[in-house]
């Protein structure tokens, strides 16, 4: 988890190193480190799964291991608007949501991408228009038991192009992830300040899913500009959308 707290040192991820001296005082409403972290753990063990459902997909299991190592995947990460008509796997699909949101230490709830206190605001939702073993439609990912439940059943593909200002790479993709965001998971700890652990949160998702597809032989580009309440209401959902990113095999 990523620790952004104004009112105490910033210690690196692992090795407790000192990399900010700067203290001021901590923010009116905000917990104690320790205190956040514990009910940050707590609630996203207890509260934040979406209950199963008949519809529930259940995916492969992700690989901990590839062969591209990751200085390759960062040297070789571009931003790609097209792509090619291959459908990806389940596998592949399984992964991308893994590397977005999986978990990553069962005890305690530890996922993929570092998230402030551990409160993880972010749901990942996954717009399906063609890929294998899935009908299309709208899935909700579920980090608990990685596993999709189907929130829509029509492929929303061409009107999420429309509401992201007609970026027609949104609906020429095979699947697009769409990454939104409880802010009240993180305010709730960490007051007005933690919405911006939040849009920090959503950077480390976005880069995630960048090199994930980089080493799946995948592309995607992480598109920010879009009408919030057009998409909000079109994925009909409570959240804050916050990140759409359309993936597929490069075209060419």
């Amino acid at each position: 988890m990523f620790v952004l707290l104004p009112w105490r040192c910033a210690r690196g991820f692992n090795t407790g190193e000192v990399t900010a001296v700067h203290t001021p005082a901590r923010p009116r409403g905000a917990v104690p480190f320790r205190t956040a972290v514990a009910f940050g753990v707590l609630l996203s063990a207890f509260v934040f799964e979406p209950a199963a459902s008949g519809g529930d997909v259940s995916l492969p299991d992700p690989e901990e291991s590839g062969t591209l190592p990751v200085e390759e995947a960062l040297a070789q990460r571009r931003s790609v608007r097209a792509y090619g008509d291959e459908a990806p796997t389940l596998q592949d699909i399984g992964q991308l949501l893994w590397a977005a949101q999986g978990i990553t230490e069962p005890t305690q709830g530890f996922r993929t991408a570092p998230s402030a206190g551990a409160t993880y605001p972010l749901e990942v939702y996954l717009c399906v228009g063609r890929a294998e073993g899935l009908d299309e439609g709208v899935y909700r990912y579920r980090p608990g038991d990685h596993s999709l439940t189907r929130h829509k059943e029509t492929d929303v593909r061409q009107e999420l192009a429309q509401a992201a200002l007609g970026q027609a790479w949104i609906a020429e993709a095979p699947v697009v992830l769409v990454v939104a965001a409880d802010y009240a998971r993180t305010t709730a700890v960490y007051g007005d300040r933690g919405r911006r652990y939040v849009h920090i949160e959503v950077g480390h998702v976005a880069q995630n899913v960048y090199l994930q597809a980089r080493a799946l032989g995948l592309a995607t580009v992480n598109v920010g500009a879009f009408d919030d309440t057009a998409a909000q209401e079109l994925l009909e959902i409570e959240h804050d959308v916050l990140a759409i990113l359309p993936v597929g095999a490069p075209d060419g």
